[in-house]
């Protein structure tokens, strides 16, 4: 997958049902998310990526939103937010074999946010 898929919205798949004007002001959001709260990312397998967050509340809030608001257009990811402990924050995203290479892009953008930020 090259930079310009990771940029632009082009790895979204066809199982996604968010209208397309709308992708570019959701990943913003998701942009915006992972610049202020993604501490760590991890591949924990092909199918697997876990994000270690800010623990504050509001990070808490913001995962819950987007991820359900995620969850209702692209009913494919499986997303897991957990709290440990009270200084800890996790969020895992899951997504089945036929939808690695999303998984794929969404750990690149993470990873090209961060550099950013």
């Amino acid at each position: 997958m090259g930079s310009q898929d990771i940029i632009g919205a082009g790895w979204v798949p066809d199982a996604c049902t968010l209208p397309t004007a709308d992708r570019p002001l959701r990943l913003a959001e998701f942009d915006r998310f992972f610049g202020a709260a993604v501490r760590t990312a991890e591949r924990v397998s092909a199918q697997h990526l876990r994000l270690r967050l800010d623990s504050a509340a509001q990070v808490e809030q913001t995962a819950r939103d987007l991820t359900a608001r995620e969850s209702s257009c692209c009913s494919f990811f499986v997303f897991d937010l957990l709290r440990p402990d009270p200084d800890a924050l996790i969020l895992d995203v899951r997504v089945p074999a036929g939808h690695v290479n999303v998984l794929d892009a969404l750990a690149d953008r993470v990873a090209a946010v961060r550099q950013r930020t």
